[in-house]
């Protein structure tokens, strides 16, 4: 794969990316390129939407608050994304946000809110979250943006997950041991399907936790010794799996 080039600032476009192709820039983004990074009409960008990979592009003036990107060559090649799921019980505004953009950088393929009994927040501004998806994907040179799931009760958020996906979840109540043993078990050959489930700061309700425990192809994990807030829960566990078991091997 090629190299990812950190100084030339990278734009998510929802739209086709071909060669020759010109692709009109909202007034948001006009404004992020012209005032905010301070480039030039001619300045180069990279341009990915998620599909075909990312291109080199040059950009244009369209009218007094708008902008053009000129696509010119695939600068890189589209790669697919890990399969793991991350289900998250939803948090408050700032740390919803931080969480969201470091699970998008430990390379999540989709992002499944789930409502919980001990739950702080129970609506969640799906909009915020893709923005917050999108953001870290422009700063990572990530190539691929998470799916974005509508909220789901816990227990139909199980119901729905394939029975071959492996289900870890995160509980403070598990039996304190290394995590990084109790994922090595599930070494294989090849990748699997995963789900990394990060609950409220209030703990699985006792059914819950029940519910999650007769679920095929599941592992209850330790963090260790301390009780982690669930936004850093959430980078620790993804962490863990991703050296273990996912595309950081």
């Amino acid at each position: 794969m090629a190299r990812y080039e950190f100084r030339i600032p990278r734009l998510y476009v929802d739209a086709p990316l071909t060669p020759g192709g010109v692709i009109s820039l909202d007034p948001g983004q006009a404004n992020y390129l012209f005032n905010v990074l301070r480039l030039k009409p001619g300045d180069g960008v990279l341009a990915f939407n998620g599909r075909e990979g990312e291109w080199r592009a040059n950009l244009d003036r369209a009218g007094k608050r708008a902008a053009a990107l000129h696509i010119g060559e695939q600068a890189r090649k589209q790669t697919p994304p890990c399969d793991l799921h991350y289900l998250f019980a939803p948090l408050k505004h700032a740390r919803l946000d931080y969480m969201v953009q470091k699970a998008v950088e430990l390379g999540v393929s989709r992002l499944a809110p789930v409502l919980t009994r001990h739950a702080q927040v129970a609506r969640v501004n799906l909009n915020r979250i893709r923005a917050n998806a999108i953001e870290a994907a422009e700063q990572c040179g990530i190539l691929t943006l998470p799916e974005i799931a509508e909220p789901l009760a816990l227990s139909r958020a199980i119901d729905v997950l394939s029975p071959n996906r492996v289900l870890i979840f995160c509980d403070e109540d598990a039996e304190t041991a290394g995590p990084l043993a109790a994922l090595s078990t599930l070494r294989s050959g090849g990748p699997m399907p995963l789900a990394v489930l990060i609950g409220p700061e209030g703990g699985f309700a006792e059914d819950e936790r029940a519910q999650l425990l007769r679920r095929p192809n599941v592992v209850r994990l330790s963090l260790g010794p301390r009780i982690l807030r669930a936004d850093t829960a959430a980078v620790a566990a993804l962490a863990l799996v991703q050296s273990v078991l996912g595309d950081w091997r």
